[in-house]
């Protein structure tokens, strides 16, 4: 059987599973819940970039994106950060909905997932 190898896990989820040189991340969220949405989207960023580099991988090996917004009308400032930060030609497929947040000061959460 093919090793799994989960890291921050705890009685809820994990922050990242990575299973057959595919990395899962969890949705991550700022933790500076003062910023607006761009500032948010840019933290959130930040840590998906250390994540996948925890797990041995970068933004130019996604594969797909699920991204939340409090508002959808914050897409397209939102928008602006990231396709900023992905890799010229590297836009993963991608879903971008509005949805009620666990904490309504969230504006934004982007769950990822890449190959190694």
């Amino acid at each position: 059987m093919s090793k799994i190898t989960r890291q921050g896990t705890n009685q809820i989820l994990s922050s990242s599973v990575e299973y057959h040189n595919f990395v899962y991340l969890a949705g991550m969220t700022a933790d500076d819940l003062s910023k607006d949405v761009k500032g948010q989207t840019a933290e959130v960023l930040a840590k998906i970039d250390a994540a996948l580099e925890a797990n041995g991988t970068d933004k130019t090996r996604l594969l797909s994106a699920q991204i939340w917004l409090k508002d959808i009308r914050d897409r397209g400032a939102m928008n602006e950060l990231w396709t900023g930060w992905l890799p010229a030609g590297g836009a993963p497929a991608r879903a971008c909905v509005e949805a009620n947040m666990a904490d309504p000061r969230h504006l934004v959460e982007i769950m990822v997932t890449a190959c190694r």
